[in-house]
């Protein structure tokens, strides 16, 4: 049972340091140039793209990871 937990904590610490890696800084394009004016304009359109589902990806990994964490914390003792 701790190997399985073990082995699926390291799986989703990957996915999770992949998938904030793969996400966009605040700052980035011409949003952080002009201080946040276009992002008035494009902010609804990013927010259904690959950013959006890169957001509900992490926060869906960052639950399964530290659930994991804390099963596996549990089980140690």
């Amino acid at each position: 049972m701790k190997l399985a937990l073990d082995i699926m904590l390291g799986v989703f610490s990957i996915g999770l340091i992949l998938v904030v890696l793969l996400q966009s800084g605040k700052s980035a394009g011409l949003s952080g140039a002009i201080g946040g004016g276009a992002e008035q304009l494009m902010g609804k359109a990013k927010a259904r793209g690959i950013d959006g589902l890169l957001n509900k990806l992490t926060v869906g990994l960052a639950v399964v990871f530290m659930v994991l964490a804390l099963l596996t914390g549990y089980f140690i003792k």
